[in-house]
């Protein structure tokens, strides 16, 4: 039984890949490729007739002209429109697969338009050296023929020498108009090192193309009067050295400044999405556009950038688990496994009735209500200059003091849960506060592949206690009296009620609330403790 072929992968729309070269892309090179020809063969003409010595190559001087010009009115249509045509043809991608072909058929497609796009620029290269290097066999063997060698020497030197110059002109040229194809390709594959001409080449070539070979020029010309000097005079001679050293400066100048047009517009491009990032804005992205080192140094940028984003977010999100500070310590390597003792207040909050909830509601309101609850007390305790520890469940604990020190931790807990009291019951949610301070050890706890920055001691326990406690009396908070000693003038805002003895510990605890909440409410919602003395 033959298997069954593997079904398109239906993708809804085609990829965003480069399926055809665009036209505007197309006319431009094209314009560019006629119109450099065009001028490269008028000057060339020019040359031929009023800067060669055809009265000293041939006794036919206007009869020599005429058959040069007539060749040349015929081959240069004809080989233009055959160049033409072939390039045309080259800068075609196939049509893109449809809609619901297979992802193979969509890279196979990517892939082909990449080669189009990447090697155009050699390709149309190409397409106009064969018919300039043609046209030096054609008309070098037509003169060889019907006048002389030398005359034929000297006119297929000039075409040669022309040729080179304007497909460099053209190449340079036509390298600036496929940027934008090049950057579209690039999209979906950055450049790799295989294949890439490199700056140094590209810098060389100008060099060659432009200078070095319209002096080449002017240094066979000195040669050949020296060679054959009945054939120059002093004036024609001249007048040749100033013609070729006059192009030799223009067309040098001009490839120059198309290659470090492209060089510069690259290493702009990197160093305005460098000046961005350097002011905090990692959404930048560098089209690449280049085919050497310089495309590499784009798609590198990129890529760096692109860590850059997900070190950020993941710091981000690192954050939002274990608070900014611990974070920034962290990626700073200053956490190790271990602690300080440190001077802390903490703060512990628990819902009321979240049993009851959580069984008597959905859960998606369950998670929203403690969503709720805990903004409003990351809210606070981020306020007052606290850390949220950790949340358990439907309680929270948050730590003053520690990462960062405070210069009067137990105060800011005390405001917190001030604070946090009012703002709770403006959205109507019963919650126990409790707050101790003291020395406790803060530091990582855990093991080398997994630790946790936590506060262990005696205020974390009292604290909790303290919750518990709080959450059966109608103010709802409950304070140390030892937060209170270390205070300063935040104590003020409080009133110790009395003491009790909390669970799990032997001496009993001096319990504060605060003086507004006392007033209003001094009656527990459950039956009174009989540690609790009243006093204040």
């Amino acid at each position: 039984m033959t298997a069954a072929p593997a079904a398109p992968v239906a993708t809804g729309r085609p990829p965003e890949a480069p399926h055809t070269v665009a036209m505007s892309t197309k006319v431009i090179v094209g314009a560019i490729i006629v119109i450099s020809n065009v001028v490269g063969a008028a000057l060339l003409v020019g040359l031929a007739v009023y800067v060669l010595p055809f009265d000293a190559l041939v006794t036919d001087v206007s009869g020599a002209i005429t058959v040069n010009l007539v060749l040349l009115g015929v081959y240069a249509p004809l080989a233009g429109l055959a160049a033409f045509a072939v390039g045309w043809s080259w800068l075609r991608v196939p049509p893109p697969p449809a809609p619901t072909a297979t992802a193979a058929a969509f890279e196979r497609h990517r892939a082909r338009a990449r080669r189009v796009v990447l090697r155009a620029p050699l390709r149309l290269a190409v397409v106009q050296a064969v018919p300039w290097t043609f046209g030096v066999a054609l008309f070098a063997a037509v003169d060889a023929t019907y006048y002389s060698v030398m005359l034929a020497v000297a006119v297929g030197c000039t075409i040669a020498l022309g040729g080179i110059t304007t497909v460099t002109v053209a190449y340079r040229s036509c390298e600036l108009a496929l940027r934008r194809e090049v950057a579209r390709v690039f999209v979906h594959q950055a450049p790799t090192e295989r294949g890439l001409p490199g700056v140094a080449v590209r810098s060389l070539g100008a060099w060659v193309m432009g200078t070095g070979v319209p002096l080449l020029g002017v240094a066979l010309t000195a040669g050949t009067a020296l060679v054959y000097a009945d054939y120059f005079t002093v004036s024609r001679l001249g007048l040749v050295v100033l013609v070729l050293a006059l192009l030799s400066f223009a067309v040098g100048f001009l490839v120059t400044a198309l290659s470090s047009t492209s060089l510069v517009a690259s290493v702009t491009a990197v160093r305005r999405a460098q000046r961005r990032v350097e002011r905090g804005d990692l959404d930048v992205t560098v089209e690449v556009s280049d085919t050497t080192e310089l495309g590499l140094l784009q798609a590198g940028f990129n890529t760096m950038v692109a860590g850059l984003r997900e070190r950020d977010r993941v710091r981000e999100l690192f954050g939002r688990q274990v608070g900014e500070a611990v974070a920034e310590a962290a990626v700073a390597g200053e956490l190790e496994l271990g602690g300080e003792v440190r001077e802390v207040a903490v703060l512990f909050v628990d819902l009321v009735g979240s049993t009851h909830m959580a069984a008597s509601r959905p859960p998606t309101e369950v998670v929203a209500r403690l969503n709720v609850f805990f903004s409003e007390v990351v809210d606070v305790v981020e306020g007052c200059g606290g850390w949220v520890n950790k949340f358990e469940g439907d309680a929270a604990l948050a730590v003053f003091g520690a990462p960062n020190e405070l210069t009067d931790p137990a105060a800011g807990a005390l405001a917190a849960a001030r604070a946090l009291a009012g703002r709770l019951r403006a959205i109507d949610v019963r919650a126990g506060i409790g707050v101790s301070a003291g020395e406790a050890v803060a530091g990582n706890v855990g093991d080398a592949r997994r630790y946790e920055y936590t506060v262990i001691g005696d205020p974390v326990n009292e604290a909790s206690r303290l919750c518990d406690l709080a959450k059966t009396s109608a103010t709802h908070v409950a304070a140390s009296g030892a937060a209170l000693d270390r205070a300063g003038d935040e104590a003020a805002r409080w009133i110790v009620i009395g003491s009790e003895h909390l669970r799990g510990r032997t001496a009993p605890t001096e319990v504060a609330v605060p003086r507004d909440r006392w007033v209003t409410a001094p009656v527990p919602v459950e039956a009174p403790r009989a540690e609790i003395t009243g006093r204040g």
